[in-house]
């Protein structure tokens, strides 16, 4: 199975050429399972090492980044836009996922 940085590097290369360059400079780490201790630098190193040697690599590890994930679903959940999208649980029972 692909890494982490592999796995980043063939998604950058699915996107559209002009978009690369903003996509390797801006790479955030979110989520519990980033909290190890030198992810970051370890991961600016292999992706440095699959990207084009032009390319400025930056991967940025926000130390609250362990509650990215929750406080970003609290904020979506919070918008009015995305309430309208929402189902009950009878709804999902009756329909399922698809």
């Amino acid at each position: 199975a692909a890494g982490i940085h592999e796995t980043t590097y063939n998604s950058i290369m699915k996107c559209d050429v002009d978009i690369r360059k903003d996509l390797y400079g801006n790479i955030v780490l979110s989520g519990g399972t980033t909290m190890f201790s030198g992810i970051a630098d370890r991961m600016s190193k292999e992706i440095t090492a699959l990207a084009p040697s032009s390319m400025k690599i930056k991967v940025v590890a926000p130390p609250e980044r362990k509650y990215s994930v929750w406080i970003g679903g609290s904020i979506l959940a919070s918008l009015s836009t995305f309430q309208q999208m929402w189902i009950s649980k009878a709804e999902y029972d009756e329909a399922g996922p698809g």
